[in-house]
């Protein structure tokens, strides 16, 4: 799923701010994380709340490198909400939570530095 992780390669080709707005990505709480040992890489399913407008989405993160289930719980993450579900194994992931690969190419999440509103939009 990931094209690049290596913070020296080109950028992606060019498109437009009408292309980029298309993509909504919100904040939301992880409110629960259980272990995923279905999934063929080592994940977690994230269970998310974005607020009242959207509520709470699953979602399969391989991110149990730098975080564990008990990280989780109460953390702020920021994922794009209006992707089409996607099965993943025997769950179907409602979002796509979205992060930037470490120096050893391990997913760190993309988050506020301040808490803010669940349901927040990127702008």
């Amino acid at each position: 799923m990931h094209l690049h992780h290596d913070p020296s390669a080109p950028p992606a080709e060019a498109t437009d701010f009408g292309t980029f707005l298309k993509s909504d990505i919100r904040v939301g709480t992880v409110v629960e994380a259980l272990d995923f040992p279905e999934a063929r890489k080592p994940a977690y399913i994230l269970h998310i709340d974005f607020g009242p407008a959207i509520g709470t989405r699953k979602s399969s993160a391989q991110i149990t490198v730098n975080y564990t289930r008990e990280d989780l719980v109460g953390r702020q993450v920021a994922a794009v909400v209006n992707f089409p579900p996607r099965q993943i194994g025997p769950l179907m992931s409602e979002v796509l939570t979205i992060g930037f690969a470490d120096e050893a190419g391990e997913v760190v999440l993309f988050a506020p530095d301040t808490p803010v509103p669940n349901g927040s939009r990127l702008f």
